[in-house]
C-alpha cells in the first residue's frame, strides 16, 4: 500500500497508518481551489481545517523547484552535465548544498507566505552573506519569490531553492501560522493599536511615511481606501481571478534572450538558447502553463532581432545555426497549439499571436529563402495544393497557425489513443483483424506532429499508441504502392509519369515526421521514455500493441528505412536542401547505434526488396524522377548493413542508387530495354541544386565503398566500374575513386589485386580524357599518378598509354611527364625489365616524343631531344623538326635554351646555328639594358667568337640588327677585342694569335653601331630628363666616351658630339654646366 503523506515527506515513520479524512480532503482542496473560493463557500472555516489547507498548499515535489532553478531535468538526476562545465554551480545544486550545511534559519510560514534567512558562508574572496528570502505560494505552486542577494537570472537563486527545499523536506520543523488577517481578526481595539504602534516602532524608518499616509486616507471619509470593503492580505492566498502558475521572471527571460541574440552565436549563446528551448519542452512535459508563456517571451525577442531587417534589406541569408533555432521555435509552437487538453479560448489567444508574428515583414520563411528565384513546385503543378497560390511564402509559424484548426475529437483518433482499437483488434486469437491505422484523411506529417505534441505534453502512452498506428499505416501504404506498380508496371515504364508521388518528403520535412516516430518507438523499446513507470505498462500488456515477433526497436528501424527510401522531390532553396542532407545524416547516425540482430536483418531484407521493386514510390525503384533527392548516403548504409548477410541484394541496392539524373544532359524517354528510367517532371525547369557538390561526394563515397567490398571479385568490380563510368560526371570524384581503388589494390599486407588495379587504371584513363581539353589545377598530379598506376599494372599498360597519348595527354605532358618517367631508372627497376623490353619501351617513348615535337615544337623540342639522345636517327629527326620550326613557330627564348643544350651536349656548331636563328627573332631597344635575353646574346657572341672569325663575322650583323641597347653592344665589343677568335678556352690555354682590328670588318661595323647607339640613346634620354637623373646621365656619357675613344678618330668624334649637345640643349643650363665641367 502507498505510504502516508507524512511518511513520504519525513521518511521517519516505520509503521503504516492511514491518512486522516481531513488531510486527504485538505490536500485535494489545496491543490485545486483558490483560497478565496474556499472562504466564499463556507461562512466560517474551522482553524484546524484552515491550517491543513495552508499546510498542503506548499509544493510537495522537488522536481518543479529543480526545473525553475537549473537547466537540468529531474530532481536528483545528473541533468545535462555536458552542457555545464561545473554542475555544482547550478542554483539547484547550490541550494541543496546550503540546506545540507544547515545554512537555513528563522523559517516561518504565515498563511501562504514562507520566509527565512539563508547564510552564504564566507570564502577566500567573499565575506559571509545573509539573505532574507520570502516565497509566496498557491495551489502547490510558488507564485512569487524575493531574495536579498539581488539575483538577476531566469532561474530561482540558490537561497530561494534552499528555503523551499527546507519546507519540502522538513515541513514539521516549520512554524506555521494562519494568514495574518485571521490573527488580526482575533484582536480587540487595544491589541490592534498596540500591534500597529509596535510595528511602526520596530521599522519606523522604513514604514513611518507609509503609515502616516494610510492613516490620513482612512480618516478621510471620501478616500478611495474607504470605498473598498476589507483590506488586502499578502499571506491570505490567491483570489479567484488569479492565474495559478509558477513564478517566472518575465523581464529576465526577455533580457537573457535579447543578450544571447545580440551575441550572434558567439560565447555559447546558441547553446544557451537551445537550453531555453529545452526548458520550454520540460515545462510542457510537466503540463506547466509557463511553457507557453516562456515561449511567447522568447518569440517576441526573436521577432525583435534587428538582424532580421538587416538581412532582408541586404538580401543575405541568416546563419545555419540561427536558422535552426527558428525551426525549433516553429516546432515548439506546433506542439503548444496541438495540446490535446488545451482550452479553445487559450488557442484563440495563441492564434492571434501567431498571426500577428506571421504578418510581420521580416518573419523568416519556412524554406529559409528570402529570394523567389524559382517557383515553388507545388504552385507550378496541377497536383499541388490548391490553397498554396494564395500563400506564396510559408513562414516558420504557418504550420502552427494551420494546426490551430486541428482537433482531437475524431472518433477513430480517440479510439487509437485510448487503446480501444488495440484491445479490439487483439481480442480474438487468430482473428484476421488488421492492426490499427490512421484515419484516411490524416496527413502523415501532421499525424506525427500529434505524436510529438503528445510526448511533449507528458502523454507518452498515447504518443506511442498513435505512433504505432501511423507506422502500420505506412507499412500498409507501402504494400498498396507495390501492388499498384506491379499491376501497371509496363504502362508506367513505357509512358513515364509527369508528377511525383511525393512533393513533400518526410526526411528533411519541417515537422520531422520520421525522426519523431523513430525516437518515440526507439525510446520506448530501450525503456528511455521518461516517466514510463507512471504512464506505460511494460508488463506484457504493451506487447499486445505489436504483432507477433515485432518489437518497438524493429518498428522504429523499419519506419526509418521507409522514410529514407521514399522518392521525393528535392526542395527549392539552399536551406531546405541542406536540411534534407542534415536530417538524413542525423537519422542514419541514430540507426547506426542500433545493433543488428536476425530480426532486424530480416526487416532490412524486406525493405530493400520493396525499395527495388516499388517503382515511383521508392527512391531506389525503376522509375526515377530527374529532380528526386538522391539515395547515395542511405544506400551506402544499406549496403554495409546487408553485405555480411545478403551480398547480391546489397550490390543491387548500391548499384541502383548510383544514379544522379539531375546531371544528365537530357532526360531519356521511357525505354524498356534500359534497366532503369529517368523521367523529367517539369521539362523546362533546371533546378538549382545548391548541395550538388555534397551529393556528388556522397555518390563517390558509395562507389568507393563498393570498390573496397568487391576486391577480389572480378565480375562485381566490372559491374561497379560500369556504374561509375555511367553515373559519375565529375573528374575530381572519378580521380578520387581511381586513387581509392589503387590504394585498396596495393595494400602492403597482400599481393596487388590486378583486376582492381585495372579498374583503377581505367578510371584514371577516363579522368585524362575528361580533363584533356579543360583547365584543371590538379591535372599535373593526375598525369603523374596515371603513370604510377600504369607502372603497377605492367609494361603493356605503359606502352598502351604512350601509343594512344594524343587522346589522354597534351604534347607537353606526354614528353615532360609521361615519356620522361617511363624512361627513368626508377621505372626500369620497378618493372624488372630485360634489355629487349627496355629497348621496346624506349622506342615507344622516342616515337611519342617525335610526334609531340611535330605537334608542339615550342614546348616539346627540348624534352624530345633529351629522350632521343641515345638513338642517332631519332635525335637527328628531332633536331630537324626544331630547325624547321625555328623560322616561324619558336621564340628566341626556346631557341636559345635548345642552343645551350646543344653546346652542353657537345654540338657547338648546331648550338651556333640555333643561336643565329634565335637572334633573328630578337629585338632589344635602347632602354632595355636589363632584358633577360642579354645573357643569351652575350653567350651567343662568346660561342661565335670561340668558333672562329667566320662565325663571329656572320653573327655580328645579326647582333647589330637585333640589339639597339648601347651598353650591351659596348659589352660585346669589349669582349671581342680581348682575345683572338677561335682560340678561347681551347684546352684552357691562352691564345697566341693576332687580335682582331677595330678598323676592319666585322668589329668596325660593331663599333659604329655601338657609337650610333650611344648617340641615339643620349638624345632619347635628354628629351624627358629630370634634374635628379643628371649625375646618372653624366656617368652614361663617360661610358660613351670610352667607346668613342676605341675608334681612331674617336676623340674628335666625341668632342663634336659634346659640342652638338651644348648647342641643341643649351636651354638645360644646369645640365650643360655639368657637361662642361666633366668633358670641357
Amino acid at each position: 500500500s502507498e505510504p502516508s503523506a507524512s511518511q513520504r515527506i519525513c521518511g521517519s515513520s516505520k509503521t503504516l497508518s492511514p491518512e486522516s479524512l481531513l488531510d486527504i480532503s485538505a490536500r485535494k482542496v489545496a491543490e485545486k481551489w483558490p483560497f478565496q473560493r474556499v472562504e466564499e463557500r463556507f461562512e466560517r472555516i474551522p482553524e484546524p481545517v484552515q491550517r491543513r489547507i495552508v499546510y498542503w498548499s506548499f509544493p510537495r515535489s522537488e522536481r518543479e523547484i529543480c526545473m525553475y532553478s537549473s537547466f537540468n531535468t529531474g530532481g536528483e538526476d545528473s541533468g545535462t552535465s555536458g552542457e555545464n562545465s561545473d554542475e555544482t554551480r547550478l542554483p539547484f545544486r547550490r541550494g541543496i548544498a546550503l540546506l545540507e550545511s544547515d545554512c537555513v534559519d528563522n523559517v516561518l510560514q504565515v498563511g501562504f507566505h514562507l520566509s527565512g534567512t539563508v547564510t552564504e558562508p564566507a570564502t577566500a574572496s567573499e565575506p559571509e552573506l545573509v539573505c532574507s528570502v520570502s516565497v509566496s505560494f498557491d495551489r502547490c505552486k510558488i507564485t512569487a519569490v524575493t531574495c536579498g542577494c539581488g539575483n538577476k537570472d531566469i532561474f530561482y537563486c540558490a537561497h530561494v531553492v534552499a528555503l523551499a527545499l527546507y519546507r519540502v523536506r522538513k515541513p514539521e520543523q516549520v512554524k506555521l501560522h494562519l494568514p495574518i488577517s485571521e490573527t488580526l481578526f482575533q484582536m480587540n481595539r487595544d491589541q490592534l493599536q498596540k500591534f500597529v504602534q509596535y510595528l511602526i516602532t520596530v521599522h519606523h524608518t522604513e514604514v513611518l511615511p507609509t503609515a502616516q499616509k494610510l492613516a490620513d486616507e482612512i480618516l478621510s471619509t471620501n478616500s478611495e481606501i474607504n470605498q473598498v470593503h476589507g483590506a488586502p492580505d499578502p499571506t491570505a492566498g490567491a483570489s479567484v481571478d488569479d492565474e495559478n502558475c509558477w513564478h517566472l521572471d518575465e523581464e529576465q527571460v526577455q533580457e537573457q534572450v535579447k543578450l544571447f541574440l545580440s551575441q550572434g552565436g558567439y560565447h555559447g549563446s546558441g547553446k544557451q538558447l537551445n537550453l531555453l528551448f529545452s526548458k520550454v519542452r520540460e515545462m510542457l512535459k510537466m503540463r506547466d502553463s509557463n511553457g507557453a508563456r516562456m515561449l511567447t517571451l522568447i518569440t517576441e525577442q526573436f521577432m525583435g532581432d534587428p538582424r532580421l531587417a538587416l538581412w532582408r534589406q541586404q538580401g543575405t541569408t541568416m546563419t545555419d545555426k540561427y536558422r535552426q533555432l527558428w525551426d525549433e521555435l516553429g516546432a515548439l509552437w506546433m506542439c503548444i497549439v496541438l495540446n490535446p487538453h488545451c482550452k479553445s479560448e487559450q488557442k484563440c489567444v495563441w492564434l492571434r499571436q501567431l498571426r500577428r508574428w506571421n504578418g510581420v515583414d521580416v518573419c523568416p520563411w519556412e524554406d529559409g529563402n528570402h529570394s523567389n528565384e524559382l517557383p515553388n513546385l507545388t504552385h507550378a503543378l496541377p497536383h499541388g495544393n490548391p490553397d498554396s497560390s494564395s500563400r506564396p511564402h510559408r513562414t516558420v509559424f504557418t504550420r502552427a497557425i494551420e494546426a490551430c484548426d486541428l482537433h482531437w475529437q475524431d472518433t477513430h483518433l480517440q479510439r487509437i489513443i485510448t487503446h480501444d482499437l488495440y484491445t479490439h483488434s487483439h481480442s480474438s486469437v487468430g482473428s484476421n483483424s488488421l492492426p490499427p491505422r490512421l484515419p484516411l484523411a490524416e496527413h502523415i506529417p501532421t499525424a506525427c506532429a500529434r505524436v510529438d505534441a503528445l510526448r511533449s505534453h507528458g502523454y507518452p502512452r498515447e504518443a506511442l499508441l498513435l505512433a504505432i498506428a501511423i507506422v502500420n499505416t505506412l507499412i500498409r501504404q507501402q504494400q498498396k504502392h507495390l501492388e499498384l506498380f506491379r499491376s501497371h508496371k509496363k504502362e508506367l515504364l513505357h509512358k513515364g509519369m509527369t508528377s511525383v508521388t511525393n512533393m513533400e518528403g518526410w526526411v528533411g520535412h519541417p515537422l520531422d515526421p520520421i525522426g519523431t516516430l523513430f525516437s518515440t518507438l526507439l525510446d520506448t523499446g530501450r525503456g528511455d521514455e521518461e516517466g514510463r513507470n507512471a504512464f506505460l505498462d511494460f508488463s506484457g500488456k504493451s506487447q499486445r500493441l505489436l504483432d507477433d515477433g515485432q518489437s518497438f526497436v524493429a518498428l522504429a528501424v523499419e519506419t526509418a528505412l521507409i522514410g529514407l527510401g521514399q522518392q521525393r522531390v528535392m526542395p527549392d532553396g539552399l536551406y531546405a536542401q541542406e536540411k534534407v542532407c542534415r536530417n538524413e545524416e542525423q537519422l542514419l547516425a541514430k540507426l547506426q547505434e542500433v545493433e543488428l540482430d536476425d530480426a532486424l536483418v530480416k526487416i532490412f531484407r524486406k525493405q530493400a526488396i520493396f525499395l527495388l521493386e516499388a517503382g515511383p514510390y521508392s527512391g531506389l525503384g525503376e522509375l526515377l524522377y530527374r529532380e528526386s533527392v538522391p539515395m547515395h548516403t542511405f544506400a551506402k548504409y544499406l549496403f554495409t548493413s546487408l553485405l555480411p548477410h545478403d551480398t547480391e541484394l546489397a550490390y543491387k541496392i548500391a548499384l541502383r542508387a548510383m544514379r544522379l539524373p539531375v546531371l544528365e544532359s537530357m532526360a531519356p524517354s521511357g525505354d524498356l530495354s534500359r534497366p532503369h528510367h529517368i523521367v523529367s517532371m517539369v521539362p523546362n525547369r533546371y533546378p538549382r541544386w545548391f548541395t550538388l557538390s555534397h551529393i556528388e561526394s556522397q555518390q563517390c563515397e558509395l562507389a568507393s565503398t563498393m570498390l573496397t567490398a568487391a576486391k577480389g571479385d572480378g565480375r562485381k568490380l566490372e559491374t561497379v566500374l560500369e556504374s561509375i563510368q555511367k553515373n559519375i560526371h565529375s573528374s575530381s570524384h572519378i580521380f578520387k575513386l581511381a586513387q581509392d581503388a589503387f590504394k585498396i589494390a596495393t595494400l602492403m599486407d597482400s599481393l596487388p589485386d590486378i583486376t582492381l588495379l585495372k579498374v583503377s587504371l581505367e578510371l584514371g584513363l577516363q579522368v585524362m580524357r575528361m580533363t584533356l581539353s579543360t583547365l584543371n589545377w590538379r591535372r599535373r598530379e593526375m598525369v603523374r599518378w596515371l603513370v604510377t598506376c600504369a607502372t603497377e599494372v605492367g609494361v603493356y599498360a605503359l606502352d598502351s598509354i604512350m601509343q594512344s597519348w594524343f587522346t589522354l595527354f597534351t604534347p607537353t605532358e606526354a614528353t615532360s611527364i609521361v615519356a620522361t618517367t617511363v624512361m627513368s631508372n626508377t621505372t626500369i627497376v620497378r618493372l624488372h625489365l630485360d634489355c629487349h623490353q627496355q629497348e621496346n619501351l624506349a622506342s615507344s617513348a622516342r616515337t611519342l616524343a617525335l610526334q609531340c615535337t611535330m605537334k608542339d615544337p615550342q614546348n616539346c623540342a627540348l624534352s624530345a631531344l633529351t629522350l632521343c639522345e641515345k638513338d642517332h636517327i631519332a635525335f637527328e629527326t628531332a633536331y630537324q623538326i626544331v630547325l624547321d620550326a625555328a623560322v616561324t613557330g619558336m621564340s628566341y627564348t626556346q631557341l636559345f635554351t635548345i642552343a645551350r643544350y646543344m653546346e652542353h651536349r657537345g654540338y657547338p656548331m648546331r648550338a651556333y646555328k640555333l643561336a643565329t636563328l634565335a637572334m633573328a627573332h630578337l629585338n632589344l631597344s635602347y632602354n632595355q639594358d636589363t632584358h633577360p635575353a642579354i645573357n643569351d646574346v652575350l653567350w651567343a657572341c662568346a660561342l661565335s667568337h670561340s668558333l672562329g672569325k667566320n662565325e663571329l663575322t656572320a653573327v655580328i650583323p645579326l647582333v647589330v640588327k637585333s640589339v639597339k641597347c648601347a651598353t650591351v653592344l659596348s659589352d660585346i665589343l669589349r669582349r671581342c677585342t680581348l682575345t683572338t677568335p677561335g682560340m678561347v678556352a681551347l684546352h684552357s690555354r691562352r691564345n697566341s694569335g693576332k687580335l682582331m682590328s677595330l678598323d676592319k670588318a666585322p668589329l668596325r661595323q660593331l663599333l659604329d653601331a655601338t657609337i650610333g647607339a650611344y648617340i641615339n640613346t643620349t638624345h632619347s634620354r635628354l628629351t624627358h630628363i629630370s634634374p635628379r637623373h643628371y649625375s646618372e646621365f653624366i656617368e652614361f656619357l663617360s661610358k660613351a666616351r670610352e667607346t668613342f675613344l676605341m675608334a681612331q678618330d674617336g676623340h674628335i668624334q666625341f668632342t663634336q658630339f659634346i659640342d652638338n649637345l651644348k648647342q641643341i640643349y643649351k636651354g638645360k643650363k644646369k645640365l650643360m654646366m655639368l657637361v662642361r665641367e666633366r668633358f670641357g
